[in-house]
């Protein structure tokens, strides 16, 4: 009795003091609203598994990159090599290419964290990529996220930048001749070109500061900007909620889907390890960048088969693609050929991309906060010109390597690239209608299965000898999700004069009717749907 006293005064002296530390720690820190965060619910699909992917290989990115600058030496002074491997001794090379070699040949597991960090580098800049994909067909750049989809495009343009900085860090033979293309694409901008490649390169091409600076943005300046929006960008979605598909109990005013503690925690570290091991997989048997087959960087030598990793691949193929245009102004040539594919083109890319979220939503009616992803069959105008981007892309990275798919299919060099040329022109548009057309085929297969159900193969024989086939209802679910979409409609004309409308009002309605033209409405009224 005397035990089971004390066994209850001490029980409520420790949760008394519990609660007055959990007190305490609440007013310095936000310890209550930690515990809500721990039950946010993160909708279960494994396309929102794309971001997490993009995170993880960024977290490999880091741990490698610490290593790696341990060993590393961007210094530009020239030496004799004399290290343990045989083919390159006696040759002049910067330090910055013997201690990349040193890292590959010499360095106890030195080459295995290199190539992981390579690989993971590409892994990166493609989930960037997929994951803003998944949001663009699915419209989860809208209200209230399109500050979080400038987030994400900035962090995309800035993993481009940290993967071409890194890609120039060993200077050998294919990274030199990438910067010799860096160099000319800084010098045929109009007017302060020559200044800028002064600049960057310390004087002319190819200079003495440029690796170290490079050193600098890559380690330091362009990872701590990285990590700062990437930590922003997972506040905002955790601030805004997470988008999530249609389906029963599903709203633009909830969130369902398993809490962050304990299933999306381990989850989320299962797949961490998951493509830590992948890596680690590629890093030991898929060779990747091997610098001593390429030796180190003379400014009168070019690396045959040069091609860069694929996400600059396009820029490439676009360098590659344009005619040989040129102007002569008062004794200065400005190189067309150069500063539209390799400026003007990604300039109005990366312009386009800020700004399509707040064109959509000029053209729309609709005006409120949306949180349910769509189907891209449901936006055809959006689902054609996303393929028509990617198809321009795909023709571009193509083009990228024209001589060596002509080298190997024995192809005319001069032939291939005409018919890339009328491909960038041609493919995007007819990309564009296909997709178009596809999408209003699955909207009308869609009507018809909610007013007449699935086919179940059978036929029937009525007694006058009419044949119909069997067909059952769709299941309640699936039902649902077809009924929850919210058909858009063109912007109509407020009651004014049609004489009387501004230009930027009739612009504004004209593409709002292309954009939304020959949607497939429902067989139901907005009634029903509710």
């Amino acid at each position: 009795m005397f035990f089971g006293k004390d066994a209850q005064r001490f029980s409520g002296r420790l949760r008394r003091a519990t609660e007055r530390s959990f007190h305490r720690l609440d007013d310095r820190l936000p310890a209550a609203s930690a515990g809500k965060l721990l039950r946010k619910a993160f909708p279960d699909h494994w396309a929102f598994l794309l971001g997490e992917l993009a995170l993880h290989s960024l977290i490999v990115l880091v741990l490698t990159g610490v290593f790696l600058t341990l060993f590393f030496d961007p210094g530009m002074s020239e030496s004799t090599y004399d290290g343990s491997y045989a083919p390159l001794r006696g040759t002049r090379m910067t330090a910055a290419y013997a201690s990349t070699l040193a890292i590959s040949v010499d360095v106890r597991g030195g080459l295995f964290i290199r190539q992981i960090h390579h690989w993971a580098a590409l892994t990166f800049v493609a989930a960037i990529g997929m994951h803003m994909l998944r949001i663009f067909f699915t419209g989860a750049f809208r209200r209230p996220r399109e500050g979080n989809w400038a987030i994400g495009v900035t962090l995309f343009l800035l993993a481009l930048l940290e993967g071409f900085c890194g890609y120039s860090l060993p200077d050998d033979l294919l990274s030199g001749t990438g910067l010799r293309t860096a160099n000319t694409i800084m010098g045929s901008i109009p007017i302060v070109g020559t200044y800028l490649s002064f600049f960057a390169f310390g004087g002319e091409f190819p200079g003495h500061e440029i690796i170290p600076r490079l050193y600098v943005l890559h380690i330091l300046l362009v990872p701590g900007i990285l990590i700062a929006l990437v930590t922003l960008h997972l506040i905002l979605v955790v601030h805004l909620k997470h988008t999530q598909w249609r389906g029963p109990g599903r709203t633009n005013k909830n969130v369902m889907g398993q809490p962050m503690v304990p299933q999306w925690l381990a989850k989320s570290t299962g797949l961490f390890f998951i493509v830590t091991a992948v890596f680690a997989i590629l890093g030991a048997l898929g060779q990747i960048n091997p610098v001593w087959n390429y030796g180190p960087y003379h400014a009168d030598q070019v690396s045959t088969n040069a091609q860069p990793d694929w996400y600059v691949g396009f820029l490439e193929g676009a360098l590659r693609l344009m005619p040989p245009w040129e102007t002569n102004l008062w004794g200065h040539t400005i190189m067309w050929n150069v500063f539209i594919p390799a400026v003007v083109l990604p300039g109005l890319l990366f312009a386009v991309l800020y700004a399509y979220p707040f064109f959509e939503r000029w053209v729309t009616a609709d005006r409120g906060e949306l949180h349910l992803c769509d189907r891209p069959r449901e936006q055809h105008t959006r689902t054609g010109l996303g393929v028509a981007a990617i198809s321009f892309y795909a023709v571009l990275l193509l083009a990228g390597g024209n001589d060596v798919i002509a080298f190997v299919f024995d192809l005319s060099l001069n032939t291939l690239t005409w018919v890339l040329r009328v491909a960038v022109v041609v493919l995007p548009p007819l990309a564009f209608m296909v997709t178009k057309w596809l999408c209003l085929a699955l909207q009308h297969r869609d009507r018809d299965r909610l007013v007449e159900g699935d086919e179940t193969g059978d036929v029937q024989q009525s007694v006058y000898g009419d044949l119909s086939e069997g067909r059952r209802p769709l299941p309640a679910p699936e039902r649902y999700t077809l009924l929850a979409r919210k058909t858009q409609l063109p912007l109509k004309p407020r009651e004014e004069p049609v004489g009387t409308l501004s230009w930027r009002r009739r612009l504004q309605l004209s593409l709002s009717r292309w954009y939304y033209r020959d949607q497939v409405e429902l067989p139901f009224v907005q009634e029903q749907q509710e």
